[in-house]
């Protein structure tokens, strides 16, 4: 156990170290207005332009998720991540211009980017609710030993990454320590709702090293979630009194929601044919969603934060809950995702990596080692010393290296808030992507690996008797 806790804190003061430096040796300068653009003043939309937008968006992300699904063996959701990609500048617009610019004129990206906020409020409840779903008798330990050091390892490391990038790459007007924490916090997630897709398709959610991942990821996405929400106040709150206010109403709102909220959710979920009209849970869940989206966003900390918490703090065995879940998580992960998905397609462009003698995408393949090591050797040297058999222990590394849809939610953020400029967030969605692919390939790598040592170990075994 004590090499567990030097291996979370050695990492962490060597972050504090270099960020110390960093502000000790580079001025901060004047932060810039956060918030993304809005469509009031944007030129007209027709209702038909968006509605076949949506359409598209929707069938295109449903057929790369399929196609990726049956013949690479990957989680469905990698196939909708790739089809943002395919329909944006990188793809659609290279290929077919004319195209590009009539099914997403730039007038109509700001209209997508709100409907993907509303699928991402939804998103971010059900993930909250699968949150409340993570507990693995005998596992806490291991497993929370796991996701603390996975973080601590990546986030020294993606602090040492924003400070070799700061001078170079970061926005103008975005302070060194923001920078520098945001790509700590960037480096640190694991895609806790990807990851228990792909266990549960390849039917490992029960072995002992899908136990372990899957708790150390919800530890681990807890910590970034709480960094996150740190940053984004110290961003919008300005002054150091702005950032303390922001942080009250925050406590404030978490107290009212656990006090109050959850008590009087756990009353009318139990008998909601009483309460509400016809027994619709959703005409309750949706607005709560939604309105704690809001409150969040109006506190000064992104929206996802208040539907995260909403979805936490629901009742999970409520059976009327489940059965509501159930239709929301199929609505939302097949029409209303596959939007945002886009948004974020429209915002990469691949071809701003080659600019500057092609030197971001060198950069791209330095942030993919980082991630990976990070992850994958931080949380596996956690398990091993939790006494975690050595295949077991890489297999948690691997599946804790797994990114996903999590991580773009993270990387939005940094590119609204001003911190990543549009070339470092290409650069950072590619690297997410190929840790999230690299996940299924490297598992099957083990399992083949496992095969071949077993009749060893028997025959070894046999001959010692």
């Amino acid at each position: 156990m004590l090499a567990v806790c030097l291996l979370s804190v050695l990492p962490l003061l060597a972050a504090a170290l270099l960020l110390w430096h960093g502000t000790t040796g580079k001025d901060d300068a004047e932060r810039p207005e956060s918030g993304s653009a809005t469509p009031g003043g944007a030129p007209h939309v027709e209702a038909w332009q968006l509605l076949l937008a949506l359409a598209v968006v929707v069938a295109v992300a449903r057929a790369c998720g399929a196609l990726v699904s049956r013949h690479l063996a990957q989680p469905r959701v990698v196939g909708e991540m790739i089809s943002g990609i395919v329909l944006g500048p990188s793809v659609l617009g290279l290929v077919a211009p004319g195209v590009y610019d009539a099914l997403f004129p730039a007038a109509l990206h700001s209209y997508l980017n709100l409907v993907a906020q509303i699928g991402l409020a939804l998103f971010m409840f059900l993930i909250g609710m699968e949150f409340g779903d993570t507990h693995h008798e005998g596992a806490g330990r291991t497993g929370a030993a796991v996701g603390i050091v996975g973080v601590c390892v990546s986030f020294a490391l993606g602090c040492a990454l924003g400070y070799a990038l700061y001078t170079g790459y970061a926005p103008d007007g975005v302070g060194f320590l923001p920078f520098t924490l945001f790509l700590g916090i960037a480096m640190s997630v694991t895609a806790f709702p990807v990851l228990a897709r792909l266990l549960m398709e390849r039917g490992m959610l029960q072995s002992r090293a899908g136990t372990y991942a899957i708790v150390g990821a919800a530890t681990a996405d807890l910590a970034c979630w709480l960094l996150l929400a740190g940053l984004v106040a110290l961003l919008r709150g300005g002054s150091p009194l702005g950032v303390l206010r922001t942080l009250a109403l925050t406590a404030v709102f978490f107290g009212v929601m656990v006090v109050l909220v959850r008590p009087a959710l756990r009353r009318v979920l139990e008998r909601p044919e009483r309460r509400l009209p016809d027994g619709g849970v959703l005409t309750l869940i949706i607005p709560g969603v939604l309105l704690s989206a809001v409150a969040t966003e109006l506190i000064g900390i992104h929206l996802i934060f208040g539907a995260f918490l909403f979805g936490a703090i629901c009742p999970k065995t409520a059976p009327a809950l489940v059965d509501a879940r159930g239709k929301l998580q199929e609505l939302v992960t097949a029409v209303l995702l596959p939007p945002f998905f886009a948004s974020v397609g429209l915002k990469t462009d691949l071809l701003q990596l080659g600019q500057g003698g092609g030197a971001l995408w060198v950069w791209a393949g330095v942030a993919l080692l980082v991630a990976v090591v990070g992850k994958l050797a931080g949380s596996a040297a956690a398990a091993a010393l939790m006494s975690v058999e050595r295949v077991d222990a890489l297999r948690i590394g691997v599946l804790m290296n797994c990114r996903g849809l999590t991580e773009l939610v993270i990387l939005t953020i940094g590119l609204e808030l001003g911190v990543l400029t549009p070339a470092l967030f290409t650069m950072l969605v590619i690297v997410t992507l190929c840790a999230t692919v690299m996940t299924a390939p490297l598992l099957d790598l083990l399992d083949r690996a496992e095969a071949r040592t077993a009749p060893a170990r028997t025959k070894a075994s046999s001959v010692t008797r």
